[in-house]
């Protein structure tokens, strides 16, 4: 979802991008509406809001979305998204209760440490030889490449292991960090390549501004 760079009349859309190495389609959409809106009756009989529609979070969303493509059999092996879905303890719960795999982002702040420490700290003493640099698939200026390192974390559950992820650039140092959710032994060729994946619906939505 972009923004409009000021106070504006808007749809807030969100939805569900499927992405593979044959290419990548939106199919999946949902109306977020925030409090103000379902909440107000005026606004809800101006725009013939039904009853039945209540608000949600984008998270709760996020799982509807999901159950409908697990009904209907769409054969995936991965959920990424941003830090509005990883800080979500509900979604990720529903996600382990499912056995699917998970990339996450959360913020740096976040608690995931054996000892409490945040996402931050756990990085800063991490030694050089854990970092290897992958490619998180293709950009727009050739391969995205960054420093990636993974730290497991305590416990397991059926088969799947629980880890941290941190992507690092090489331009700038900047860090990104992820909840990770995976199959044991999976290799981290394939985890970063599954965070590489939530630019799917970034680049759909421009392929879509270019074909207007």
């Amino acid at each position: 979802m972009g923004t409009s760079g000021k106070i504006d009349n808007c749809q807030a859309g969100m939805f569900l991008a499927y992405a593979s190495g044959a290419g990548r389609a939106l199919i999946d959409r949902e109306l977020y509406l925030p409090t103000v809106w379902t909440e107000d009756p005026a606004r809800r009989a101006d725009a013939r809001i039904g009853e039945e529609v209540r608000f949600a979070t984008k998270p709760a969303f996020a799982r509807a979305m999901l159950e409908r493509a697990v009904a209907a059999k769409v054969p995936f092996r991965w959920v990424t998204g941003d830090e509005v879905y990883g800080q979500d303890p509900v979604l990720r719960g529903w996600l382990v209760d499912n056995g699917l795999s998970f990339v996450l982002a959360i913020a740096a702040e976040r608690r995931v440490g054996p000892r409490g420490q945040n996402a931050r700290t756990l990085a800063a003493i991490l030694p050089d030889r854990v970092w290897e640099v992958r490619s998180a698939g293709d950009g727009a200026h050739g391969l995205r490449e960054y420093a990636w390192a993974l730290v497991m974390l305590p416990g397991q559950v059926d088969g799947f292991d629980d880890a941290l992820l941190i992507r690092r650039s090489l331009v700038d140092g900047e860090q990104a960090y992820y909840l990770v959710h995976t199959p044991i032994d999976t290799p981290l060729v394939d985890i970063v390549r599954a965070a590489g994946a939530r630019w799917a619906i970034e680049e759909t939505f421009q392929a879509a501004k270019n074909e207007g």
